[in-house]
């Protein structure tokens, strides 16, 4: 029932109530500014008016999804199609991942001699790629070096789904380097404030009160493997409160 009067909505099979806001944030999963500016547009409200420093940012921020959303993709590719891959893929595999999961967390490799750098750079300009973190400078060599290179790469995106980071899983056993690293923060990733999968979980609140937090991005590929879709990861830190509250905002239980 909708009362027009008091402005709220009430469900009585499933208690959910509420006002305009929370019924378009259940109902079509968006985000609080999502659901403002969805009935802003219907009610044919002027849009906001960006100043400068939100034209720059908005800028930034297609420039840093960008830099990713090329890299993941190339990547992707370079694991499914290319030869010189095979013994990645090959090791996806044997972890018993079917292969349209492969496909559906975009999953990747990057070769140890990888140039994307100048592909980026010439794209998107040297100064968003050397920010972007997916490079850092070796001042011996004088040359950005892709941090990645040698490893099985899992894109992290957005809870609206942009690529904004990178978890990487190294291929060799080697006790000099980490098993598993991410992106560093930067202006546009968090690690506190993000969770690995929210993008696709999220999309399954309207059916489900439950999500299920796990450490590490192959528990969630690995539930998601076996048909548990409603998992999400803190990106193996610490967790925080800002990634408590962000499940609350779509599953009853944890």
């Amino acid at each position: 029932t909708v009362n027009d009067d008091k402005g709220f909505f009430h469900c009585f099979s499933t208690s959910e109530h509420g006002n305009i806001f929370d019924f378009l944030m259940k109902t079509q999963n968006l985000k609080f500014g999502e659901a403002v500016k969805t009935l802003a547009l219907q009610a044919g409200m002027r849009p906001y008016t960006f100043s400068k420093a939100d034209e720059e940012r908005e800028k930034a921020w297609k420039e840093y999804t960008g830099i990713y959303l090329d890299y993941v993709t190339f990547f992707h590719n370079e694991l499914i199609n290319n030869p010189g891959s095979k013994k990645s893929l090959d090791y996806l595999k044997n972890r018993k991942l079917k292969f349209d999961i492969i496909k559906k967390f975009k999953l990747g490799y990057v070769n140890y001699n990888s140039n994307i750098y100048e592909k980026l750079e010439k794209k998107f300009g040297k100064k968003s790629v050397q920010e972007c973190g997916i490079f850092y400078f070796d001042e011996k060599k004088n040359i950005y070096v892709d941090r990645f290179r040698d490893r099985i790469i899992f894109p992290i995106n957005s809870i609206s789904g942009q690529p904004i980071a990178i978890g990487g899983r190294i291929m060799k056993n080697n006790s000099f380097f980490a098993k598993y690293i991410n992106s560093p923060e930067t202006q546009f990733f968090k690690k506190g404030s993000n969770l690995y999968n929210i993008e696709k979980a999220r999309g399954l609140s309207n059916k489900l009160d439950q999500i299920f937090l796990v450490e590490g991005y192959m528990d969630v590929i690995g539930l998601s493997n076996n048909g548990i879709e409603n998992c999400v990861a803190n990106l193996g830190t610490a967790l925080t409160e800002e990634q408590i509250a962000i499940l609350n905002q779509f599953f009853n239980e944890i």
